[in-house]
């Protein structure tokens, strides 16, 4: 080999028994505490997060060095998969303007909720999500699931967020026009509320885009990795991601790198 590379032989042995340099000491230590993160973020976090996880935790270092980092180890993020269409907008019933107009940036707490309904994959078939989202803090206030998606699955979507938050009269929820946030049994929840109905654009999915990206990220980050038998195991993988995860643990970016909790904690206290 020393002949191949045209190098002496003592020089070789002197490069072996050469003590790693500090530069390269450190680049280990970081690239440990790199996949720590990466594993505490259920293998989720792309270069950006990873940074701010190790800058919240007190560890001086460079986005470009952590991305470069990342690519050397082979840690990184899978892509998401297919999309399947939810919303039916053929229907009957009266759609509201689009009072929101994408002013997706919210001063306080329980001003504006954004709702959507998405699908989940499993042996035993379709399961549903609809979920309802705090645009203040990007948090999700009330969920439901089931086999069909029918008016009543984003009426209790609806109805756990007003009993975990007591909203005042006023709040804007927005949606886009499909028949279940149409119907009048959803209607009618809203006005014994006092909730202000907001409705986006046809065929306009820009128009409720923050809450497509939380169905994007739960995609990515959880069901694509996923393979559920039955419905039950998927419920119980949702329901833990949304509630000890995502609205707890996960860093967003339009939040300062904090949680929707922690946001929420830090506004609120201030």
């Amino acid at each position: 080999m020393c002949s191949i590379l045209e190098v002496s032989r003592s020089g070789s042995y002197a490069w072996v028994e050469r003590p790693e340099s500090a530069h390269a000491r450190a680049n280990l230590r970081l690239t440990t505490l790199i996949r720590e993160e990466f594993a505490k973020s259920r293998s989720t976090y792309g270069a950006p997060r990873i940074h701010a996880a190790l800058t919240k935790r007190g560890e001086p270092c460079g986005m470009h060095r952590v991305a470069r980092l990342m690519r050397r180890a082979g840690v990184r993020p899978r892509v998401r998969r297919k999309f399947v269409r939810t919303t039916d907008s053929k229907h009957p019933h009266a759609i509201a303007p689009n009072r929101l107009d994408r002013q997706f940036t919210v001063e306080a707490p329980n001003q504006v909720w954004v709702s959507d309904i998405t699908y989940i994959a499993t042996d035993e078939g379709w399961l549903f999500l609809a979920s309802t989202m705090d645009l203040f803090s990007r948090r999700i206030v009330g969920w439901a699931m089931g086999e069909t998606m029918p008016a009543s699955l984003v009426e209790r979507a609806l109805q756990m967020a007003i009993d975990t938050r007591s909203p005042a009269a006023g709040l804007l929820h927005h949606s886009d026009r499909g028949v279940q946030y149409a119907a009048h049994v959803f209607q009618g929840l809203l006005d014994r509320n006092g909730i202000e109905c907001s409705m986006s654009r046809k065929g306009n999915c820009y128009d409720n885009a923050v809450k497509e990206s939380f169905f994007h990220t739960l995609k990515t980050e959880l069901c694509d990795r996923e393979h559920y038998r039955t419905r039950e195991q998927a419920r119980a993988s949702v329901f833990e991601y949304i509630e000890a995860f995502y609205n707890r643990q996960r860093l967003h970016s339009t939040l300062g790198y904090r949680s929707p909790a922690e946001f929420e904690a830090l506004r609120i206290a201030g």
